[in-house]
């Protein structure tokens, strides 16, 4: 019998469960259950619903049963950077703010002024963003100290998660590595950033790395469910489980395409280097202790926004059209330009910068979509010019995927605009690295390389090639 993996995967607008086996050689996935995310306004902060959340991993869990299928074992992975504090009773101090909410606004460069912005990323080897986790702690410990004081547990979302299911604390290591927080090359909590930023270094809680098998359900869900299984590690932030899922064995370029873009390459070692600092890369955790060394790009987050301020006229699928149509249209905008983190609205935001920038504005939904893709293609390009530049080497292909590589005009884009050979695919990468883990932990796969080998021979993958190589 296979082993049945369940990966939760909890993403900025949308969560589902994916069921995952083995068939032979080849992976299978199914939907089990999909739910809604979003961020929430409570008081004055913007706020995920962590109890819905969980209360919808449970929920999904409950359908395997009506299903008669008994997973083996559940991985959960979500975005990174945002975290829960706990009191000593175990229960959260805060709401689980949102890395989109502006309590970090001006932060950084009070950060800068305790421990110089050139030896945290020595230290760390992070990207530099104002929502970080460390600025995030940050605006608690000047603002609202007394919940620092109180606070006995620091846990990552995922990281809350795995302890409602087990009852046991950890702090995955891909997750935690992006808080800024974590020395790169120890690979530990950095004791000598925390003391001097003043924040209690024993709540944080021990490392642990992606194909750990946490433990098995707390007593009180085995009733609830009707089921025990075992809870596993994968790498719990979503990105480091995407990446398990590049098909390509020799070296290429990433691009994990979702809400964010992160485009970058794989690494054995941290890159610290001035070039890399000023270029504003990231060296964040991989599993087997592998760096995924990228840069951290807007994303289709712009889309979603402007298909939400069109009230969600147009789909996704309708605004590529309209942006294949709006072929005159030539304005771009900076996709990484803080007003397009969280603007009002994201139509209006794309006006007003080609207003500032003497260039075009963009009068209908097409052209505005058609700037949108345009303007992530020319940032994927600034990024591969300067991950080339670092490495002082060509890379001769692109791999997207996550389920922005259903985009095929950007995919076409991405190819012309770097010259190179752009395979998409595959689209569910997230979920797929999710099980990839833990099948690896229940000793199902032997390894990241046969995970792969078993990716590329299970999934489509799309090529595409840049228009001037095309011969008509």
């Amino acid at each position: 019998m296979p082993k049945y993996s369940i990966a939760v995967d909890i993403g900025a607008s949308s969560g589902r469960l994916i069921l995952g086996y083995l068939e032979g050689s080849l992976l299978k996935l199914e939907e089990i259950h999909r739910f809604e995310n979003k961020i929430v306004k409570k008081g004055d902060s913007f706020c995920w619903e962590s109890d819905n959340l969980f209360q919808e991993i449970k929920n999904g869990l409950k359908k395997c049963k009506e299903m008669g299928i008994k997973p083996d074992s559940i991985g959960i992975d979500t975005w990174a950077v945002d975290f829960l504090l706990l009191d000593d009773n175990n229960l959260p101090l805060t709401e689980a703010v949102s890395y989109r909410d502006p309590r970090t606004d001006g932060l950084m460069e009070e950060v800068f002024e305790l421990f110089s912005k050139e030896r945290i990323y020595l230290e760390t080897g992070i990207q530099f963003q104002k929502f970080n986790t460390i600025y995030q702690l940050y605006s608690i410990k000047k603002n609202n100290p007394e919940i620092l004081e109180k606070a006995k547990s620091f846990l990552m979302i995922p990281d809350y998660f795995n302890y409602l299911l087990t009852g046991k604390k950890a702090n995955e290591y891909t997750n935690a590595s992006s808080t800024q927080l974590i020395n790169a090359f120890t690979k530990k909590w950095d004791h000598q950033l925390l003391d001097v930023l003043g924040i209690n270094r024993e709540m944080f809680q021990e490392i642990k790395t992606p194909k750990t098998i946490l433990g098995t359900l707390s007593e009180e869900l085995v009733s609830e469910l009707g089921f025990d299984l075992q809870v596993i590690l994968p790498a719990t932030h979503d990105t480091g489980s995407a990446v398990i899922a590049v098909p390509e064995e020799d070296e290429s370029i990433y691009i994990s395409s979702g809400t964010w873009s992160l485009i970058g390459v794989e690494n054995y070692f941290p890159i610290c280097v001035t070039k890399a600092l000023d270029y504003n890369f990231t060296n964040e955790g991989g599993i087997d202790y592998q760096y995924r060394f990228l840069k951290n790009i807007m994303g289709l987050w712009m889309i979603q926004e402007v298909k939400r301020n069109y009230n969600d006229e147009y789909s996704f699928a309708k605004l590529v059209e309209l942006a294949g149509e709006a072929k005159e249209f030539t304005s771009k905008v900076n996709v990484n330009d803080d007003r397009f983190l969280k603007p009002e609205n994201m139509v209006e935001a794309i006006m007003n910068y080609c207003v500032e920038t003497e260039q075009p504005i963009p009068s209908t939904p097409g052209e505005v979509a058609k700037c949108v893709f345009e303007s992530l293609a020319e940032s994927y390009q600034e990024a591969v010019t300067e991950i080339e530049e670092i490495f002082e080497k060509q890379f001769e292909k692109i791999n997207v995927i996550g389920g922005g590589c259903q985009n095929e005009m950007l995919n076409q884009l991405i190819a012309d605009v770097t010259k190179k050979e752009v395979y998409a695919g595959p689209v569910e990468a997230t979920a797929i690295g999710n099980i990839a883990a833990q099948l690896m932990a229940l000793g199902e796969i032997s390894d990241i390389k046969e995970a792969r080998c078993i990716v590329s021979k299970s999934f489509e993958v799309k090529k595409y090639v840049p228009a001037q190589h095309v011969k008509s």
